[in-house]
């Protein structure tokens, strides 16, 4: 009695269900009956490794549907992106110990290059207007720096092409100029064709343009048609290229008297004409603001101006922006912002040691009859010979002070140029001596003839550069072209060269015939004379 009361006591305290049963219950019927304590197997059919059982093979064939085995493909992905994340990890801590090492107040490295490297920061600040207000500098800056170095290292492996044509070389020639010693000691390379001095109607000088020399002066002009109006064409290399002497400080300013300096060295006694093509017009302009005494007249072919003068409206400055290549106006901007940085573009251009088709040499755009010129072999020899003049000296500082130069403040504005008639009203007693006679007056400006050639497909020349010219000179006489180019109408072109001969000089009178002309002259000063002694006598 006693053991079956403690037998149900026990059932009511274990429950209906044992903890093995409750185990059971939590897991699929695989077959297995518990029965107390021990645990039996009979219902289980017996285990055959050589035939598995049909319930087994199904699940075998699920499972290879639901999981295929992995591809190569798949395990290399998965191998990178663990690989990346390492990468990244590594960084961070890198970052952190770096942080925590190096960038803090009391480091050697802080306290020795915190002072510089904060100016640097502060000057290229102005380079995060560029970014979206959402970006952080410090982010976005490394970034692009880096995405910068692969892109010139895909340009510089794409140039490696084994269809690309063979390069030319620059080649060194013996030197050839004549050349004059400047008041400050400098020497000046020059080169003259036409007529002698002595037989000379007309005297031209001319400055030459960017990556060019004194070799350039008119492109292919002919000898005899030159003789034909009596013209000496006296050509030179600005500071610092072909054989002349770097300039410490060059400007306008010194640009024009060195012109002035090597008129006078050379005979050119009376007046003479500039010519300035391209890039060299700028100091064609300079010439005729600061030595306007001795110039007869200016001829401008495709001239140049500063791209950011003040002066200019709206849309002149938005076609001349709109209209520049994207190297260009990077090149604008260097040479106005950090021309320091020109050289390695130029170290990797034309100063390479290798020609280059010109196009790319000046980050310009060609039109049609400029393409069909500079495919020919007469241009390619003629721009591989001026080019290697150009750089005989292998220096990059005169290239930058030509760039800077366009894009500076000149020092004057073309509508400086343009007569006008000025009072000079200064002061007290001229204000009273205005008030009952009339002021001191003369005219100011350039008073001789300015003539300008402009291509209307030139694609180098922007045509806002001269819409602004016209506007600020109304008296230039503009010359537009049609379907000309930038260097189809300049370089090369017999009817051209005559055109521009006959305009600024009129009818051609060959050259001076020295003894007709003494003549002519004694025969003037002796009617003279005979008046003024006729008037004397008469008196």
């Amino acid at each position: 009695m006693a053991v079956g009361s403690v037998s149900k006591i026990m059932a009511e305290v274990r429950g209906a269900n044992t903890w093995r049963e409750e185990l059971a219950s939590l897991v699929e019927d695989t077959g297995i009956l518990y029965t107390g304590e021990a645990a039996t197997f009979s219902s289980l059919p017996p285990f055959n490794p050589e035939k598995p059982t049909a319930m087994a093979a199904a699940v075998s064939e699920t499972d290879h549907e639901t999981e295929p085995p992995e591809t190569l493909k798949e395990q290399v992905t998965e191998f990178l992106k663990s690989w990346c994340e390492m990468v990244l990890e590594l960084g961070r801590g890198c970052r952190d110990i770096l942080q925590q090492t190096v960038v803090t107040e009391d480091s050697f490295v802080v306290q020795k290059l915190g002072g510089p490297v904060a100016r640097v920061s502060s000057r290229l600040r102005f380079l995060n207007e560029f970014l979206p207000e959402d970006r952080d500098p410090v982010h976005a800056w490394p970034v692009i720096f880096f995405v910068f170095i692969l892109a010139l290292s895909a340009l510089n492996l794409n140039g490696h092409d084994g269809l690309a044509p063979a390069v030319k070389k620059v080649l060194f020639h013996p030197p050839s100029a004549s050349r004059i010693q400047l008041p400050d000691g400098r020497h000046l390379a020059y080169r003259e064709i036409g007529v002698p001095a002595d037989k000379a109607r007309f005297s031209l000088m001319a400055p030459h343009s960017f990556l060019s020399s004194r070799l350039a002066g008119i492109p292919g002009v002919k000898i005899p048609l030159l003789e034909e109006f009596g013209v000496r064409l006296v050509s030179y290399d600005l500071p610092g290229f072909g054989e002349s002497d770097p300039h410490p400080s060059r400007n306008l300013n010194s640009s024009a008297f060195d012109m002035l300096h090597l008129a006078d060295a050379v005979g050119v006694n009376d007046k003479f004409w500039v010519l300035g093509y391209s890039g060299g017009s700028i100091h064609a302009w300079a010439a005729l603001r600061y030595v306007p005494h001795r110039i007869a007249g200016a001829a401008v072919v495709a001239p140049m101006i500063n791209p950011y003068e003040p002066s200019m409206t709206k849309e002149e400055m938005r076609s001349i922006w709109g209209e520049s290549l994207p190297r260009r106006k990077l090149l604008y901007y260097l040479a106005r912002r950090l021309p320091k940085l020109l050289s390695f573009f130029y170290r990797r251009s034309f100063l390479s040691g290798k020609h280059g088709r010109i196009e790319k040499l000046m980050s310009v755009s060609l039109g049609r009859r400029d393409e069909i010129l500079t495919e020919g072999a007469t241009f390619e020899d003629f721009w591989h010979r001026d080019v290697e003049e150009s750089v005989r000296q292998g220096n990059t500082k005169p290239f930058i002070e030509e760039a800077i130069l366009q894009v500076s403040n000149w020092g004057f504005s073309l509508a400086d140029l343009q007569v006008q008639r000025k009072c000079y009203r200064n002061g007290i007693f001229p204000w009273l001596k205005s008030l009952y006679s009339q002021a001191e007056c003369e005219l100011a400006g350039f008073l001789g003839p300015i003539h300008i050639w402009q291509g209307m497909d030139d694609q180098a020349v922007p045509q806002g550069m001269i819409g602004h010219i016209s506007r600020v000179l109304p008296g230039a006489n503009v010359h537009k072209l049609p379907n000309e180019g930038h260097f189809s109408f300049f370089f090369f072109c017999d009817e051209c060269h005559r055109q521009i001969f006959s305009t600024l000089f009129g009818s051609p009178q060959g050259p001076l015939e020295q003894a007709t002309d003494e003549g002519e002259i004694l025969s003037e000063g002796y009617m003279e004379e005979q008046s003024l002694a006729t008037d004397s006598t008469n008196k």
